[in-house]
């Protein structure tokens, strides 16, 4: 059988390729453009994936491509823009695949937070018609309360997300945001104050199995960059079983029956809060991190899944492995990405860090207070999480990301 993917994550193919070779399974490919797998692909063997190239935004498009493509058994879209997607695909092509209607909604934060709330797993409700009109915005400072949060019912990567403290900040905040382009509407939502975790989960057949939790320390507010991740968090064995049911009870709230999901929540003096649910695998290097300090390779569960079968990984034992950490490494200035120093520093340094690009020598870096502007991650190991975030930090303080002000002649190195 063959197991499609609509474009992936940036990291992760390789494990993926590894995983469905394992099960017997082929895999194929569909991406806009095979540069951003560069990384992944430069390591696996010649064949070992089949890469097609075409307009995956072209739904009309994918899906001839799919029928074409003999035994298709299964589809994975584990990125959130394709997301929606994948599902109807899976669904016009009689694929296994969760029901579209529940990843909608997981694509709508408003209308998550709105469901969890009506199943008491939440104490605030989403505020919409956020707007500098002065009804608006009297009705959702009463109704949100100050600090706030505003920002993009379908947003990604911590894109369009402002942090509102005071009267001042509101008036900018919503001034701002109706000059983007959001990829869905705008809301409030009370700002939920602690630590930030992620909790990696596998659903199948309504039951959840908590594999870990990742923290996420961010960046100073306003901004909500995500920076440093480790995993798993220590969490002392009773929090982390009211932890794991709390969790199997927002997924069934909001119908996620099956798959990987990553739940961004708070952990609050009052208990805690979610902030999203992504129906897919976490990003960045998450993937990687569950592969080896699990001790298996989670991407197995993956197809499984994909083509209508119980993940092992729901009943398996695992052996564990290093506890792990990584570092986004941003520039310190915007301009154009000239590449990486101190690289060489690593060889040598605890915890075995290695370099993980994300963006190629050329690439223009506008946005330096989310996601988008990252060059690259510093990974290290460790017998702790947090001894591993002590080395993984140590590994990106030796490294310099580099730009030049547009239309400069890149300097060499």
């Amino acid at each position: 059988m063959t197991v499609a993917c609509l474009e992936s994550l940036t990291f992760g193919l390789g494990h993926l390729v590894r995983a469905a070779d394992r099960l017997g399974e082929r895999l194929v490919l569909l991406t806009r453009d095979p540069a951003y797998y560069a990384y992944e692909l430069d390591r696996l063997p010649a064949g070992a994936l089949e890469v097609v190239v075409t307009d995956t935004f072209d739904v009309e498009r994918v899906a001839a491509h799919l029928r074409r493509i003999p035994r298709l058994g299964g589809l994975i879209s584990s990125t959130d823009t394709w997301t929606l997607s994948g599902a109807a695909l899976a669904e016009r092509l009689g694929m296994p695949g969760l029901d579209p209607a529940v990843l909608r909604l997981t694509r709508d934060k408003a209308a998550v937070r709105n469901r969890l709330h009506d199943a008491g797993l939440t104490r605030a409700r989403a505020v919409e018609g956020a707007d500098p009109d002065r009804e608006a915005r009297r009705l959702l400072l009463k109704e949100a309360g100050l600090p706030l949060v505003l920002k993009d019912t379908a947003g990604t990567g911590s894109q369009n997300v402002w942090l509102v403290r005071d009267d001042g900040e509101l008036d900018a905040a919503l001034v701002e945001a109706s000059g983007r382009e959001l990829k869905g509407r705008l809301f409030a939502e009370p700002y939920f104050s602690g630590p930030v975790y992620s909790a990696e989960t596998l659903t199948w057949a309504g039951r959840t199995r908590l594999l870990g939790v990742s923290s996420r320390l961010m960046s100073p507010e306003p901004h909500f960059r995500e920076e440093i991740t480790a995993f798993p968090v220590a969490f002392p064995a009773p929090q982390a079983t009211s932890l794991e049911r709390w969790l199997d009870r927002v997924l069934e709230a909001i119908g996620y029956t099956d798959r990987f999901a990553h739940v961004e929540f708070v952990l609050t003096a009052d208990g805690p809060e979610v902030v999203e649910v992504n129906p897919r695998i976490g990003g960045a290097l998450v993937g990687e991190g569950l592969c080896r300090s699990l001790g298996v390779n989670v991407y197995e569960a993956m197809v499984e899944a994909a083509v209508g079968r119980r993940p092992g990984l729901m009943d398996v034992d695992l052996p564990g492995g290093p506890a792990v950490a990584f570092v986004l490494g941003y520039p310190a200035v915007p301009g154009v990405f000239t590449g990486v120093t101190g690289l060489d520093r690593l060889t040598g340094m605890p915890g075995n860090p290695a370099w993980y690009p994300t963006k190629q020598a050329g690439e223009l870096i506008e946005h330096l207070g989310d996601s988008r502007g990252y060059a690259g991650i510093v990974y290290a190991e460790a017998e702790t999480a947090e001894l591993a975030t002590h080395r993984a930090v140590a590994a990106a303080n030796a490294l310099r990301v580099r730009t030049v002000p547009p239309g400069r002649d890149a300097p060499g190195g």
